[in-house]
């Protein structure tokens, strides 16, 4: 389903950006008078085909605005278009946070291990690493495929490589086998834990 949905918000937003991009095609073709310029012969119905065309005529922008309905419902309509849009992208910003992992228990059910329990387990075992300082840890994708999202924090004498190695050999292995799953994909972004200087005296 998420795969889904990820896929029918890139149809969307492509198609959105086409026909936005060809609108303002279009009003600038005929805004830098081109069709004049190039000798175009274009039919009388085309749009925007001439510098002095514009979007909408005298009498469709003022066609209603004598009517008391009219303001209240343009704004009301524009505020909602807004808060949609913020809402739309904020949906495509974010990653979506896996509630649970599906585990073959063996009865032909399944059971439904908790996303944050197995969240918080992977912290501990990660920052029980040596050079390890601190780890957040968040699971995404779907339950039956979940991907593993972890931000570490790596003390001074830390070796990346060794941490990365460990955290895959050890603490990432342990959630996978626990899980029953096949595999349990990762990614890892490391940044150094930077202490304050004290004095001494």
């Amino acid at each position: 389903m998420h795969r889904v949905r990820s896929t029918v918000n890139r149809v969307l937003l492509g198609l959105a950006g086409a026909v936005l991009f060809g609108t303002g095609g279009l009003v600038l073709f005929g805004g830098l008078d081109l069709p004049a310029s190039w000798h175009l012969h274009l039919p009388a119905h085309w749009p925007w085909s001439r510098s002095g065309d514009v979007l909408l005529s005298a009498h469709q922008r003022t066609r209603f605005t004598g009517q008391s309905w009219w303001w209240p419902v343009v704004i009301a309509a524009l505020a909602v278009l807004v808060l949609l849009m913020l809402w739309w992208l904020l949906t495509q910003l974010r990653r979506h946070r896996l509630n649970g992992i599906l585990v073959d228990s063996g009865d032909g059910e399944g059971a439904l291990l908790r996303g944050r329990a197995v969240e918080g387990v992977l912290a501990a075992e990660t920052e029980s690493l040596d050079g390890v300082d601190r780890a957040a840890v968040l699971l995404t994708g779907r339950r039956t495929e979940p991907h593993v999202l972890a931000a570490l924090a790596l003390a001074p004498h830390a070796d990346p490589g060794t941490v990365l190695g460990r955290l895959s050999d050890e603490a990432l292995t342990h959630a996978r086998r626990s899980a029953g799953l096949d595999r349990l994909p990762a990614e890892v972004r490391l940044h150094e834990v930077k202490h304050r200087a004290e004095r001494v005296s």
